[in-house]
């Protein structure tokens, strides 16, 4: 039990000692972060090429591309977006049977070839561009990373003070380590659809075109799918209700960054 308690405090002291804290003035927040600005760009420019490959590189149609570019880049420039030093750059994926969309630190976004057909309107290619630029905006990744160092640390030690490691004891620890990091992706999610919907507030789409995306995601969304307290992202049922509210706010200029 004291070897325990002794790793959880020396989980404690790195993460406090190996990470920073720093004022995102997007979000309003103070944050931890295990990454630099600079480092973001880093790691998303090096993984670019292999998260293209992963989905059959990017799609032919030019023409396609060219809208995904424009849309993006009006997201970013007619917001604060375009005041973090990150280097966007949006990608349509030639990937026709994974419905997705993603973003890496620094500002590589990607979306599928198989989300964006079933887009009927710019707006909701601007829902979807919205939300992820609201991720790296966020800085999730490079909080995810000192998050899940810290609890890597604690979950070590909780086998340890519980006697030794025995298989019920790690499985346990582990799902307790899933279920902590999985909270703050589904807080992520939700702190994206609202960045997102500011972004395109700004840009001047239709606000309404987000939840038209939510119930895209939902028609084509997998029937096995588990319990959303064991999901990273929250489900779509849920975050259209959040959604709703936050377009009420926005329109009786109500929303916590109109004031």
């Amino acid at each position: 039990m004291l070897l325990g308690l002794l790793l959880v405090g020396g989980a404690m002291f790195t993460y406090f000692t190996s990470t920073k804290s720093d004022y995102n003035e997007v979000t309003g927040e103070q944050q931890r972060v295990g990454l630099s600005e600079e480092e973001e760009v880093a790691m998303g420019l090096h993984a670019r090429p292999r998260m293209m490959q992963q989905h059959g590189g990017l799609w032919h149609d030019n023409a396609a591309q060219a809208l995904v570019d424009r849309v993006g880049n009006k997201l970013v420039q007619s917001s604060a977006a375009k005041d973090m030093p990150y280097n966007y750059e949006f990608h349509l994926l030639a990937d026709e049977d994974t419905v997705n969309a993603f973003a890496l630190p620094g500002g590589q976004v990607f979306i599928t070839a198989a989300l964006m057909r079933n887009f009927k309107t710019e707006d909701e290619l601007a829902g979807v561009l919205g939300h992820e630029v609201g991720h790296v905006v966020a800085r999730h990744s490079a909080e995810q990373i000192a998050k899940s160092k810290l609890w890597s640390g604690v979950t070590s030690a909780l086998v340890m003070a519980s006697g030794g490691g025995g298989t019920g004891n790690a499985q346990l620890a582990g799902l307790v380590n899933k279920v902590v990091n999985t909270r703050y992706g589904r807080n992520d999610e939700y702190e994206s659809d609202m960045l997102g919907l500011r972004f395109m507030h700004r840009a001047g789409y239709d606000l309404e075109a987000a939840i038209k995306v939510m119930k895209v995601l939902e028609s084509t969304g997998s029937k096995g799918r588990g319990p959303e307290f064991l999901s990273t992202h929250p489900s779509p049922a849920n975050r259209i209700q959040l959604i709703q509210d936050e377009i009420d706010r926005i329109r009786s200029g109500k929303a916590d960054w109109q004031q």
